[in-house]
Parts: structure tokens; sequence; C-alpha cells
């Protein structure tokens, strides 16, 4: 069972003096956020009382009134004669890591949610003009709009996977398709192998299901040397699925090439363990293209895919790919929580879908171009930070000098500056020499976001902070 000093977890609350009475909603408030982002891991047990008020320097009352409210919103359980420990609220929506409202003047550098292009507009009126033609109907399509099934089927085959309408299911964005792929072949106690890093809310997923992770390092570097460790744990362990990202994975940006693939697909076959394919980023190759799809190299895979990051995460549009008696088994699993997808968003996709591969040169370049501002203020205003530029995708998977990410953050939130630890992307408390950073803000804002984390950074490590640096940076 995982603990966290008075002393560590003083240190990530940070001084509370500055806060606007009542103290312990303030203290309330930051252990929330530390739960919800990963820098406290669920089930630690919280330091006691008297500790951590003496850490904090408040009264031990504070510290009491802050636990209580932590355990009536559901962020907190106490066990007799055990502690108090983190969890999350009841419910599928609460505590999940994803972007919140943005007070003004926050730079939002914790999630890799690019804006509407002006093309998401245009398909939503061009929708509006279709809809007439279905208002007869029910509205109800479980598995999803038939034309929008087509054309993803349609792109699955025009990138290398023959696909008909039948393999594909419409989801609510690619973590549900995820969260409905674990639902199916995932349970209590089984186990699931995935890339060590990987992505936050698809390991709360699997946990949240009671699987059990099983974490293969993947070092950005080396991505042949994963694919060998990954056969002889697959050999080894015999989960009950993988979760993979072989398509600018999320956060490291690797990019497994065909024979790569070729040799994953076939320790996957030997090893009969069926593969839920993130390809979330799979579009969005910005020097190098993606090979085919990992299931073209062999069946049984389930890929899924979604418009959030090729056009706009608000539209909610995702969808699985896998074999048609996979997809029915999949639409009844969801359909037990969603009847059925909004039918306006869904003709949208199928306009979005048509002038995608029009679309896609400039967002491409728009990226690399934001890539190539956002490295190069990390190389100038933090030169001993490790920089690597991943071939696609949408974020930067940098290394620190020293285990820093969560003290980092800290102090860049109390700039207001909103990032991600490293740890949130692994498994305890492993990563903390990592951050990611996305590049799909605009240049200025980017700009920015890294004076700011060069605060934060010298704030992290009691050195001077940069100079020349406007005031207002330092206040937000």
């Amino acid at each position: 069972m995982e603990a966290t000093s008075a002393r560590a977890l003083a240190a990530l609350v940070g001084d509370l003096a500055t806060e606007r009475p009542p103290r312990y909603a303030a203290l309330a408030g930051r252990v929330r956020r530390l739960v919800a982002d990963g820098r406290v891991p669920l089930g630690t047990r919280l330091p006691a009382e008297r500790e951590l008020a003496a850490a904090l320097a408040v009264s031990r009352a504070t510290v009491t009134a802050a636990y209580t409210r932590l355990r009536e919103d559901g962020w907190a359980t106490a066990r007799q004669g055990a502690g108090t420990f983190a969890a999350l609220p009841a419910g599928p929506h609460r505590g999940a890591w994803v972007p919140g409202p943005v007070d003004d003047g926050t730079v939002d550098l914790a999630h890799a949610a690019p804006a509407a292009p002006a093309t998401v507009p245009a398909a939503l009126a061009a929708a509006l003009e279709e809809l007439p033609r279905l208002l007869s109907s029910h509205g109800y399509h479980p598995a999803g709009l038939p034309d929008l099934r087509a054309r993803v089927a349609e792109r699955y085959t025009a990138r290398g996977l023959p696909t008909t309408p039948e393999q594909v299911l419409v989801t609510n964005g690619a973590l549900h398709g995820v969260s409905v792929a674990f639902a199916a072949l995932l349970g209590r106690g089984r186990r699931v192998l995935v890339e060590q890093p990987s992505y936050p809310n698809a390991l709360q997923a699997a946990r949240a299901l009671g699987a059990r992770v099983v974490p293969v390092a993947l070092d950005a570097d080396e991505p042949a040397a994963w694919v060998d460790t990954a056969g002889r744990t697959l050999s080894a362990v015999r989960p009950a699925a993988a979760y993979l990202m072989p398509d600018f994975q999320n956060p490291t940006g690797v990019l497994l090439d065909v024979p790569g693939r070729e040799r994953l697909a076939a320790a996957l076959r030997r090893s009969g363990v069926p593969a839920v394919v993130d390809e979330t980023f799979a579009e969005l190759g910005l020097d190098a293209a993606a090979p085919p799809p990992l299931a073209a190299f062999g069946a049984g895979h389930v890929s899924v895919g979604t418009l959030s990051k090729v056009a706009w995460g608000g539209l909610r549009v995702g969808w699985v790919r896998a074999e048609a008696d996979v997809v029915r088994r999949l639409t009844t699993v969801a359909v037990a929580t969603s009847m059925s997808g909004p039918v306006v968003e869904q003709l949208a996709a199928c306009v979005l879908l048509d002038g995608l591969d029009a679309a896609l040169p400039g967002l491409r370049a728009q990226l690399r171009e934001r890539r190539a501002v956002l490295a190069g203020e990390l190389r100038a205003r933090l030169p001993s930070w490790r920089v690597p530029e991943p071939a696609g995708g949408l974020v930067l998977w940098c290394g620190l000098p020293t285990p820093r990410s969560r003290a980092v953050v800290a102090a860049a939130e109390r700039l207001g500056l909103r990032l991600a630890a490293g740890p949130l992307f692994g498994t305890g408390h492993a990563l903390d020499d990592r951050l990611r950073l996305p590049y799909t803000q605009p240049p200025e804002v980017l700009r920015r976001g890294i004076a700011l984390l060069a605060r934060a950074d010298a704030a992290a490590t009691g050195a001077r902070p940069p100079a020349g640096e406007p005031r207002e940076l330092a206040v937000v």
C-alpha cells in the first residue's frame, strides 16, 4: 500500500498563506487537484492530520476539515484504524483526466486538445442541411449512422486494411471506444499489457474494471527493444489483452515501422492475445507517414480512431474497427450505457471525412510550425532539458535533468500554467524525470507557456529565476 509523507504532500500543496479563507477549503481543493492529475496516486494513504498540520504550519482543525470535505466529495475514503486514502468520486465522468475550464490568463499545456478549424462549423452547417431526410425515423443508430460507418470503412481500406461498414462501430470518441473494448475483453483480476508510458485515461479505464495493468517500458530511442520485451512478456504473462499505440505513441511519439509491426503481430498471435490499438494520432504524421494499421498484420485486433485530433474534440465522434462478429458484440456492450450517438455530429463527421485528405496538409504544416516553436523555446530557456522531436503526433516527451516533474507542475500551477506530471502517464511513481508538452496551442501561447515553465523550473530547483522576463509572467 502506497503512502505519502506529510513533508512530501506539503511540498506538493505549497503555501496556503495567499489563499482566501476558509483555509481548509483551499487545502481540500489543492489535494483534490493532486489526486485528479495523478501526482497523488489513487489509493495512497494520506498523512496523519497532526503531521500534515505541522508540515503546512496550519492548525489540526484545518486539516481535519479539509479531509472531511475530501471524503464528503468522494476524493478520499476513511478506513477505521488505517487512515485516509486518496480516491475518485463515483460516476463515469468525475475525476477523469480531462481538460477543465481555463481561467483568464491561464495557459493549458496539460492537454493535447486543438481548437476547432474552420472546417468544423462548415461541416455542421452542411449536416443541418442533410438532417431533414433523417427526421422521419426514430433517430437511433446503435452501431452508428450507416453513411459514417461506410466512410470510416473506406478510410481503413485506403490505409491498407480492407474493411466493410459492418466492421465499424461509431463511438463517442476514442476513449469510449477503448472503454467498450476493455469492457468486452477485461474483467476483475485479468491482465492487460500496456506501454510504459501510456495514455492516463486508458489506464484508468482498465483499472476501473478491476484489471491488472502490466507495463512494459518503452524507450523512444529503442522501439525495437520494446517489441522484444513485449514479446517475452506476452509469452510469460499471457494477458487477456494488450493496449497499444504504434502510431506516434502518446506521449513518446514513437512510430513503429513495418518490421516492428510484423514482429509485434507475430508475438500477439503466438500468445493468443488481442490488441486494442489506439490510432488517435495515426493521421498526424509530420515527417513520416504511418504504415498500415497493426490489424493489417494480424487478425483479431480492435482498432480505435477518432476525429478529435484531426478536427475537434467537441464533436465526440470516434470509431472501433474489428471483425464483424466482434463489432456486434461491442455494440451490445456500448448500448448498455449509450443507446446511440448524436445524428447531427455524425452527419458532420461524414463531411469532415470527405474533406480530410484536402485538410490534412494544412493541419500538418501548422503543427510543424508549432512543434518548432515549442522545441526552440524549450532549448533556449531550458538548455539542460532533453527535447526530442517526434516524427508526428501532438506532443513532446521531454527529459528533465533530475526527477522533479511533480515539483515543476506544482510550481507552474501557482504561476498560472497547467501541466501534466510525468508520473501521470505511467504506473507507480515512475517517470518523474519526464514532462509531456503538447504543441497544439498558437505560437504566442506556447512562448508564454515556456516562459512560465522556465520560472516554474527555477522555483522547483531553488535556482535564480530567469532574467529579463516581464513581471506579469509571474502573476496571473
